[in-house]
């Protein structure tokens, strides 16, 4: 499942130079002050170039020096927490992000990675709490609406996640995530025709998102729509050479279009991948799909 790390921007702080702020009738005790947050805000500055460069482990050391420096300093906190949960250490993330808000009350990216990473560690409740505040702080945030809506979906709240993903195509449109998920809670529903609507939409923002291609191709077959139905399998495959349910799917079409030698060998292709990902079941299945068409032929 997909949390929004990619919506996720590596925070900033606005700052201006010491130089700019003290005179020359500046205490020592406020200058040392001032000298100390500069220091802090290199400290993070560095371990946000270290972010770009892929360096992570280094990153977090140099957003833990701007700490231990400033230990008041709230967007080194979040930063911090954004490394930790790119690799992998949700719960030292979730401690960042809570250090983060403990020291800005006010943060509301903060409190909205805080309710990612508690949804990441499936501790639904508090997600949704921290999510709602973030959403109190920023009512157009549109990460907080999305990941609100993946505890609610998970929570069975199905109006509710509805409602949150629609807010966040609204306040993110550039964010095809809240889109697909709007359209995977619509297919559970049976609401076909709402489910197209939000893929065409994902897919105008996102042309090769293959998940997305696969379950319009899903749709079409469900309402009969074959050559369209095998046009998304075909562009899902495009988009993803490596994704077995596309050739599954169109391993479908051709089966219900009669096309028993063609289904057959996109079918064994995709039992192939299916086998060579760990997917046993779905191996499986494709197998029994083979045998019903050779024993058509």
């Amino acid at each position: 499942m997909l949390i929004g790390l990619s919506w996720l921007l590596w925070g900033s702080v606005s700052t201006v130079q010491a130089s700019e702020v003290l005179s020359s009738e500046t205490s020592p005790i406020l200058y040392a002050q001032f000298n100390q947050q500069d220091q802090a805000i290199q400290w993070m500055t560095r371990g946000l170039e270290l972010v770009q460069a892929g360096n992570l482990t280094e990153a977090i050391a140099a957003f833990r020096q701007a700490i231990a420096i400033d230990p008041s300093l709230a967007p080194a906190y979040y930063n911090l927490g954004l490394a930790l949960r790119q690799s992998g250490d949700l719960q030292a993330a979730a401690d960042a992000f809570y250090q983060a808000i403990q020291n800005d009350p006010g943060f509301a990216l903060a409190y909205a990675n805080l309710g990612a990473a508690l949804l990441e560690g499936n501790n639904l409740q508090q997600a949704n709490d921290y999510l709602q505040r973030a959403i109190a702080l920023d009512p157009k945030m549109g990460i907080a609406y999305y990941n609100l809506g993946l505890v609610q979906q998970q929570q069975g709240k199905i109006s509710e996640a509805i409602g949150s993903y629609r807010q966040a195509m609204r306040h993110s449109p550039d964010a095809p995530e809240p889109g697909y998920y709007l359209a995977l809670l619509y297919l559970q529903q049976n609401q076909l025709r709402e489910a197209e609507d939000a893929l065409k939409k994902v897919l105008q923002i996102a042309p090769n998102y293959a998940e997305a291609h696969y379950h319009l191709g899903f749709v079409f077959f469900s309402r009969g729509k074959l050559e369209d139905a095998l046009n998304a399998f075909r562009r899902a495959a495009e988009s993803n050479p490596n994704y077995a349910n596309a050739y599954y799917g169109a391993g479908l079409v051709f089966l219900r279009q009669n096309l028993y030698s063609d289904a057959v060998r996109v079918l064994e292709y995709a039992r192939d991948l299916y086998s060579q990902q760990g997917a046993r079941e779905w191996a499986r299945k494709a197998e029994e799909l083979i045998q019903q068409a050779r024993s058509q032929q």
